[in-house]
C-alpha cells in the first residue's frame, strides 16, 4: 500500500499558484482579507514566531488540501460543537464521552496543519479555522477543569485519587461522567501535557487564555503537578501497576512530562508578549529539581512493576523531550525497542492483557495469577511505530524514520472512503495463541476494528498522531514549527518570545558556575570577632535598604501567587522553599529581598543545635546548589551566623575552617566567591514577584502583602558574652527510663518532685513525661505549662550537649525534622524501600511517597509506645540515610529494604563492641551520623564471623543477584518456599510476576523480614545461595515438597554440632584465618555429604540448642567443616528424601 507521506513514494511537487509573500505587498489594496493575512504573517515574522524553513513555492497545495480533508473527516467531524472536546467512541452515535488526553493530541494535529497552511498565501481561511479548532479544544478542557476548582484545591494539599481532576467528560455539557470509583482519573501526565501544549500554542501566536481568572487557574495547575515526583498514579494507560488490581505507583513517564511542563511554563506570559505581569506563571525551582532528579533516577525503568513501557516515548521525545542527557535518553529508548518491539508495533508493556482474547472484559481488575496468561501474546500497538517515526524526525535520524515508516506502511488500513486509518492494536487470535507462545512474532494478528463500518471507528489519539507523523514525513511542517519554545534542544535552549528577562528561566547549567556567598552576622560584636579572623561579613543594618527574610516569610509572600477568591483558590500551598529558591534575589513592590536557607532557620528540632551537623549541612547545601543550579544568573548563598554558633568551643574551629574555605574560594570542591551583598546583586538570579502588586490584588478582591508585618528578620544580638560551655555528662544509664516507681504517685506528688529535681534533668524529664501523658500538654506547673517546660528543657539540654534528655523531651513533644518527606521520596526513587519501627517490634513498610503528616503519624505510632527517644532518633537516621545513599550509594549495595529500626540496632551493637559510651542515646546527632557511616563501611576483616553476620543481617544486605537466584529456586520448588509461617507459593507468584519485577524482590524481602534475629536472617540468605548452587549445577533436581528453610537450617546446625563434638581439637582460629582468604567456593561432593548423613530425619528435626546456633554463626563458610558443608548436607538430605523423578536409575547427584 502506498500512501501520501511514505518515504518510498514521495509525491512530486507541483508549481504553486497564488500570490507569494513578497508579491502580496502589491495587493494591499485588493481587500481586507489579503491585508489581514499579510499583516498577521508579518507580525509573526517580526516576533520570531513564524520561523518557516519551507519556502512557499515548495508546498504541494493538493497534498496539503488532501490532509485538510483527512483532518476534517477524521478529527474535526467528531469535535464537540459546544466545548470543543473530541469524541472518544466515534462508532457509537449515542456516546458523548470525551477523553482529555485524546482531545489534546487532536488539537495538536489541527494546530500542526494550521502551521502548514501558514506557508501559503491563499489558504481559504483554513489556517484560522484549524488553529481556532485547536484553541476551542484547549479552552473546552480548561472550562471542564475550572468547574472542578474544589477538587484542584483539595489535591494541592492531599494528592490522592479521590481529589484528582477528571480526565473524561461529557463532550456536550462538560460534566464529569465517571466517578473515581468507576474510572481511574489520577493520570498526572495529562495535566502536564495540557500545560506544555498550552505554552507551545501560545508561543506560536495563538491566544488560548483570556482572563486573569484563567491565569490564576493555570498557576494552580502548576501546583497540581509540582509534586508529581511523589504522586503514585495510574499512568498513561490508566491501569496503575501492570497487575491491574487498582493500585498505583510512581511512573517515570508521568514525572518526565511534569518536568517538561514545569520547564516550559516557568516565567511564561499566558497572554503572549502583550501580557501584563499579572499573567506570568511561576514555578518552584526546588520542585522542578526533585522531579528532574527522580525522573533521571527511575530511567530507564518505567516503574516498580514495569521494566519498561511504550509511554516513555512521550517523555523521551515529542512532545516532552524531558531527558537532559542524550546517553540516558538513548538507553531508555533502546530498552523500549528491545523489550517491546514486534512485527505489528510495540507492546505497551510486558504481560499487558488489554485487548487480548484471554482478557475478561466483564471485570475491571485481574485476578491472582491471571497475568501469566498474557505472557508472550500481548497486543502490539502501531502507535509505537508512529512515536518512533516522530522522534526520529525530530532527532534528524532519517534512516531510522524510514525503517519504521516502512513497517508502519503494512499496518495501516483503509476506511470505507479509502482514507488511511491507524488500528489501535493488533491481537493474536484464539487459533494462533500456542504458536505465538512457542515462536514469538510468528503468528498473524488481527487488528482491533478501526476503519470499519458506516460509523467509522477511530482510535482518536493514535489517528491524530499518525496524521502528525505524515505531515512531518511530507515536510509540510517542520520540527521547529511544532516546537516553538525549543524543547527538543533541552531546557532553556529554545527561542521563547513570550518569556521576559524579569523572570527566571530554566537553562543548562553554566560550565563556569560559582556560588556567591555573603556572610550575615547578627550583631556588630560578632562581626568584629569574625574580622579578627579575616572573615568578611555584614550586619543587617549595613545592607539596608535590602531586606533579609526568613524562608517562612518568603513562603508567606508566595501564598498570594494564584490566589483567587472568586474561584475559591487559595494560592500556593504552605510548602517550604528549598535551597535553590533561597539562592535567588527577589524584587517585591520595589523592595529587594534576600532569603537565607532553611538550615539557618532556628528550628525547634534539636539537630540544629549540633554545630557539627549544621556545618556538614552547609557544605552539602553548597554542593547541592552547585550541582542543581539551572537558571540564569549566579546563586547567592546567604550564610547567617549567630553568636550562639560560637558558644561551643568544640565546634568553633570547625566553623572557622568552613568560613576560611569561603575566603579561599573553594568549599568542598565547589568554587565560591565571598563578597559584599551589594556588589553581587547584578550577577545574581533576580526574580520579580510582580504578582504582589497592589493593582493585581484589587482585581482579585485579595489583600496586599503587609510589608510592615514582613520586616527584615531580627538578627540583633541579645545574648550574653560568648562563653565556653562544657557539656554535662550524659552517661546516665537511661537505656530504659525507670518511670514505674513514679507511676503510682499522685499528680501533686509528681509536681512537687519535679520542683525538687531542677538539676536532675533525666529524672525531671521522666516526671514531666508522666504529667504529659496523664494531664496533657496544657497542664500548669509552678514554672509553666508541661509542654513549655519540656520545650525549654530540650533547648537547654541541647546547649549542654545532654542529647539523651533532648531526644526524650523531643519525642514526648512529637517533634518532626524538616525535609522528612523529601528524604523518604529520595530513598524510594533510588530503588530502595523503607520500614519504620523499633527493632523486635512491629514495623511499617513504606513503598510509595508519603506526606510529612503521614510519616510523622507512622513514626510516633510505631515508636513512641516503646521509647520516645526512638521516635526522633529514627527521623535522625532516616535523614542521614538519605544523605549517605545520595552521596555514597555503594555503601548501600545489596540493601533493597532499609529497616531503620534494624539499622539503629546495628549501631547499638557497634557501640557495645567499641565500649565508647554506656548510653547510646547520649551521642550527638553528628556522632550518630558518623557511627551510621562507620557501620555501613566496616568490612569482614575487622570482625568475627558472628559479628559480621549480625551486622549484615541488621543491614538487610544480600549477595549479588540474590533475588534472581531465589526466583530460580522457586521455579524448582512446586511447593514453594517457607520461613516460619511466611510461605511464598510457586503459583501464582511465577504467573503474576517476572524475574525482573521489583515487586518479587519485595516479596522475598517481606518473607525475610519475618525473621526476628539478624544473624539468623543472614544465615538463611546463605542457605538460599547454597540451594541455588545445587539446583544450578544439577538441572534434573527439584524439591517436590515445600522448601522449609527453618527445617534445613536446624538440620545443618545438627550436622555441625555432631562433627564439632567429635573433633573438639579443631582450631577455630585456623578456620577464621582460612575463611578470610579463601575466595573459591568450597563445595564437597555429594558422596561425602550423604555418607555423613546417617541420622534419621526425626532426629535431625529436633530443635538444635541455641548455643550451637551461636557457634554456627561464628563459623567461616568456605573452609573445611565450614557452614557451607553442613548447609549442603541438609539440602541434599531434603532433596534425596523427597520424590525424585530422575532419568535412568536413581543415582547420587554430583555437585561439581
Amino acid at each position: 500500500m502506498m500512501r501520501p507521506g511514505a518515504f518510498t513514494a514521495r509525491v512530486p511537487k507541483e508549481s504553486v499558484g497564488g500570490v507569494s509573500l513578497n508579491e502580496s505587498v502589491l495587493a494591499l489594496n485588493l481587500g481586507d482579507d489579503v491585508v489581514g493575512n499579510f499583516d498577521d504573517q508579518t507580525a509573526l515574522l517580526e516576533r520570531g514566531e513564524f520561523t518557516s524553513h519551507i519556502p512557499s513555492s515548495n508546498i504541494d497545495h493538493k497534498l496539503l488540501n488532501k490532509y485538510y480533508q483527512i483532518v476534517k473527516n477524521q478529527l474535526l467531524k467528531h469535535q464537540s460543537y459546544t466545548i470543543g472536546l473530541f469524541k472518544h467512541d466515534t462508532a457509537d452515535p449515542s456516546s458523548r464521552m470525551a477523553d482529555v488526553r485524546e482531545s489534546i493530541y487532536c488539537a495538536i494535529t489541527c494546530w500542526a496543519l494550521s502551521l502548514s497552511y501558514r506557508h501559503i498565501d491563499s489558504d481559504g481561511g483554513r489556517t484560522y479555522e484549524l488553529q481556532q479548532s485547536a484553541v476551542k479544544a484547549m479552552r473546552g478542557i480548561l472550562f471542564c477543569w475550572m468547574r472542578q476548582y474544589d477538587q484542584l484545591e483539595e489535591f494541592k494539599n492531599n494528592q490522592c485519587a479521590q481529589n484528582a481532576l477528571h480526565t473524561v467528560f461529557d463532550m456536550i455539557t462538560g460534566n464529569p461522567i465517571h466517578e473515581h470509583t468507576e474510572y481511574h482519573h489520577l493520570q498526572i501526565d495529562i495535566q502536564s501535557l495540557y500545560l506544555l501544549t498550552l505554552v507551545q500554542f501560545t508561543s506560536s501566536g495563538l491566544q488560548v487564555i483570556y482572563t486573569v481568572d484563567e491565569v490564576n487557574y493555570i498557576q494552580n495547575l502548576v501546583y497540581y503537578i509540582e509534586r508529581s515526583y511523589r504522586v503514585t498514579d495510574f499512568g498513561c494507560w490508566g491501569r496503575g501497576t501492570k497487575y491491574n488490581n487498582g493500585t498505583t505507583e510512581l511512573h517515570a513517564s508521568a514525572i518526565g512530562m511534569a518536568k517538561a511542563a514545569l520547564e516550559a511554563i516557568n516565567g511564561f506570559n499566558m497572554f503572549g508578549e502583550k501580557g501584563t505581569p499579572s499573567s506570568v506563571i511561576y514555578v518552584d525551582i526546588d520542585a522542578h529539581n526533585r522531579n528532574r532528579t527522580i525522573f533521571n533516577t527511575l530511567l530507564p525503568r518505567e516503574s516498580s512493576s514495569k521494566n519498561t513501557d511504550m509511554s516513555l516515548l512521550f517523555s523521551l521525545g515529542f512532545p516532552a523531550f524531558a531527558v537532559d542527557t542524550p546517553e540516558l535518553r538513548q538507553a531508555a529508548e533502546c530498552k523500549v525497542e528491545r523489550k517491546l518491539k514486534g512485527n505489528y508495533g510495540l507492546k505497551r508493556f510486558l504481560r499487558d492483557g488489554y485487548g487480548t482474547v484471554l482478557e475478561d472484559k466483564s471485570r475491571t481488575y485481574y485476578q491472582s495469577a491471571e497475568l501469566k496468561n498474557f505472557d508472550g501474546i500481548e497486543c502490539q500497538w502501531p502507535l509505537g511505530f508512529v512515536l518512533l517515526i516522530i522522534n526520529s524526525i525530530f532527532e534528524g535520524d532519517t534512516e531510522k524514520a524510514e525503517k519504521y515508516d516502512e513497517l508502519l506502511d503494512m499496518l495501516v488500513v483503509s476506511d470505507i472512503h479509502g482514507r488511511d486509518t491507524l488500528p489501535k492494536y493488533y491481537y493474536v487470535t484464539n487459533e494462533d495463541l500456542e504458536e505465538e507462545r512457542r515462536s514469538p512474532n510468528s503468528a498473524s494478528r488481527s487488528h482491533s476494528g478501526e476503519g470499519l463500518g458506516q460509523q467509522i471507528k477511530y482510535y482518536m489519539m493514535g489517528q491524530a498522531l499518525y496524521i502528525l507523523s505524515r505531515l512531518l514525513v511530507d515536510k509540510l511542517v517542520t520540527p521547529e514549527e511544532l516546537d516553538p519554545i525549543g524543547r527538543r534542544r533541552g531546557a532553556g535552549m529554545g527561542l521563547k518570545s513570550n518569556y521576559s528577562l524579569r523572570y527566571s528561566q530554566f537553562q543548562i547549567k553554566p560550565q563556569e558556575l560559582s556560588i556567591q556567598v555573603c556572610i550575615m552576622a547578627e550583631s556588630v560584636r560578632l562581626q568584629s570577632l569574625l574580622t579578627t579572623y579575616g572573615i568578611l561579613s555584614q550586619t543587617p543594618h549595613q545592607i539596608e535598604p535590602i531586606r533579609i527574610w526568613s524562608p517562612a516569610q518568603l513562603v508567606q509572600a508566595y501564598e498570594f501567587l494564584g490566589r483567587n477568591n472568586r474561584l475559591g483558590l487559595s494560592g500556593r500551598p504552605n510548602r517550604p522553599l528549598g535551597g535553590l529558591s533561597t539562592s535567588k534575589i527577589y524584587r517585591i513592590q520595589g523592595h529587594t529581598i534576600v532569603s537565607y536557607p532553611l538550615v539557618f532557620e532556628q528550628s525547634d528540632f534539636y539537630i540544629a543545635q549540633d554545630m557539627s551537623m549544621l556545618i556538614d549541612d552547609i557544605k552539602q547545601l553548597v554542593r547541592f546548589v552547585f550541582d542543581s543550579w539551572c537558571v540564569a544568573g549566579r546563586p547567592l548563598f546567604c550564610c547567617v551566623l549567630r553568636e550562639e554558633h560560637f558558644r561551643d568551643q568544640a565546634s568553633v574551629s570547625e566553623l572557622l575552617e568552613l568560613l576560611t574555605s569561603f575566603k579561599r574560594g573553594i568549599c568542598s570542591g565547589v568554587p565560591v566567591r565571598l563578597g559584599r551583598l551589594q556588589t553581587m546583586i547584578t550577577s545574581s538570579c533576580v526574580e520579580h514577584l510582580d504578582f504582589l502588586s497592589s493593582s493585581d490584588f484589587a482585581d482579585n478582591d485579595a489583600e496586599t502583602i503587609d510589608f510592615e508585618s514582613m520586616k527584615s528578620v531580627h538578627l540583633a544580638g541579645s545574648l550574653p558574652d560568648p562563653v565556653v560551655i562544657e557539656s554535662v555528662s550524659d552517661e546516665v544509664d537511661t537505656s530504659c527510663f525507670n518511670i514505674k516507681e513514679y507511676m503510682n504517685m499522685s499528680t501533686e506528688q509528681i509536681v512537687a518532685k519535679i520542683e525538687k529535681s531542677n538539676e536532675q534533668w533525666h529524672l525531671q524529664s521522666e516526671l514531666l513525661g508522666i504529667l504529659l501523658n496523664r494531664e496533657g500538654p496544657e497542664f500548669p506547673t509552678e514554672a509553666g505549662k508541661v509542654a513549655d517546660r519540656l520545650a525549654k528543657m530540650s533547648h537547654d539540654a541541647g546547649l549542654q550537649r545532654c542529647w539523651s534528655v533532648v531526644r526524650y523531651c523531643s519525642g514526648l513533644l512529637r517533634k518532626t525534622v524538616d525535609s522528612l518527606a523529601p528524604s523518604v521520596t529520595g530513598i524510594l526513587v533510588l530503588g530502595r524501600f523503607l520500614t519504620i519501627g523499633v527493632f523486635g517490634h512491629e514495623e511499617e513498610l513504606i513503598v510509595s511517597p508519603l506526606t510529612p503528616g503521614q510519616i510523622k503519624d507512622m513514626v510516633y505510632a510505631t515508636c513512641l509506645q516503646h521509647d520516645p527517644r526512638e521516635a526522633v532518633l529514627q527521623q535522625e537516621v532516616l535523614i542521614s540515610v538519605h544523605k549517605l545513599v545520595t552521596l555514597y550509594p555503594d555503601l548501600f549495595k545489596g540493601m533493597l529494604k532499609i529497616r531503620i529500626g534494624w539499622l539503629i540496632e546495628a549501631m547499638k551493637n557497634e557501640v557495645m563492641k567499641q565500649k565508647t559510651t554506656s548510653n547510646f542515646y547520649s551521642l550527638s546527632p553528628s556522632e550518630m551520623k558518623d557511627l551510621l557511616q562507620s557501620v555501613l563501611q566496616t568490612d569482614v576483616c575487622q570482625r568475627s564471623w558472628a559479628e559480621q553476620r549480625l551486622l549484615d543481617g541488621s543491614l538487610n544486605r544480600s549477595p549479588y543477584k540474590f533475588y534472581d537466584k531465589v526466583w530460580k529456586v522457586l521455579e524448582r520448588c512446586p511447593g514453594g518456599i517457607q520461613i516460619g509461617s511466611f510461605h511464598i507459593p510457586q503459583q501464582p507468584t511465577l504467573s503474576d510476576m517476572t524475574i525482573y519485577d521489583l515487586n518479587f524482590s519485595m516479596l522475598v524481602e517481606q518473607q525475610l523480614c519475618s525473621v526476628k534475629q539478624p544473624s539468623y536472617r543472614q544465615i538463611i540468605v546463605e542457605m538460599l545461595m547454597v540451594i541455588h548452587t545445587v539446583f544450578h549445577r544439577n538441572a534434573e533436581l527439584k524439591c517436590s515438597e515445600v522448601l522449609n528453610l527453618d527445617k534445613l537450617m536446624n538440620r545443618a546446625v545438627r550436622y555441625f554440632a555432631k562433627d564439632a563434638t567429635q573433633s573438639p581439637e579443631q582450631s577455630r582460629e585456623e578456620e577464621e584465618l582460612h575463611g578470610l582468604h579463601v575466595d573459591e567456593e568450597y563445595m564437597t561432593g555429594a558422596d561425602s555429604v550423604i555418607s555423613s548423613s546417617n541420622a534419621s530425619c526425626e532426629e535431625l528435626d529436633v530443635q538444635a540448642p541455641q548455643a550451637w546456633f551461636l557457634k554456627f554463626y561464628n563459623t567461616a563458610p568456605h573452609v573445611v567443616n565450614g557452614t557451607v558443608k553442613y548447609m549442603l548436607q541438609a539440602v541434599m538430605q531434603q532433596l534425596l528424601s523427597s520424590d525424585l523423578d530422575l532419568p535412568g536409575t536413581h543415582h547420587q547427584c554430583q555437585v561439581q
